[in-house]
């Protein structure tokens, strides 16, 4: 299983990095940092530019995290809470399918990261420090901490 999931980290982890430098400094076609505070105002997730930076960063260091395979619970849980308010604030509404736009693809990436949250395997970071297994605890806390995370961060933002 160790190269299944090292693939799975480094596909969805790369992934991320892309998707948080598009927010970032606009890479591979993105809006950049006043692209993406713009979309957080639209969202009412205020103060929009901090919340952009937030994102930006935490699915940019996060991903980086996954691919290696280091802190794995903590970066699934911060990219767990940027693909639930993702779905809360965009997709919900959309029903499940992606070409309707709806939340397929964010309840899938929320399935990968709660299944390596449990051990990035012998290939990692964590492997190192004797953590190439976290088991049930590291996904049950991914998925907790990510959902409460982006519980918080809607409303605060809907609060400022």
């Amino acid at each position: 299983m160790t190269l299944g999931t090292t693939l799975l980290r480094i596909t969805v982890g790369g992934f991320f990095i892309g998707h948080g430098l598009q927010k970032l400094n606009g890479s591979f076609g993105g809006p950049g940092l006043e692209g993406a505070a713009g979309m957080m105002e639209s969202l009412e997730l205020r103060p929009a530019k901090r919340n952009a930076l937030l994102a930006a960063a935490t699915e940019t260091a996060g991903g980086a995290a996954i691919v290696l395979g280091a802190a794995t619970p903590l970066a699934a849980a911060g990219l767990i809470a940027t693909m639930t308010t993702a779905i809360r604030t965009v997709h919900v509404k959309n029903g499940p399918w992606n070409a309707d736009g709806g939340y397929e693809y964010n309840a899938t990436l929320i399935a990968a990261l709660a299944a390596v949250a449990s051990g990035p395997g012998h290939v990692s970071f964590d492997a190192l420090f004797g953590k190439k297994k976290w088991g049930v605890g590291g996904t049950l806390f991914a998925l907790a901490a990510g959902f409460a995370a982006s519980t918080a961060v809607i409303e605060m933002g809907r609060r400022n």
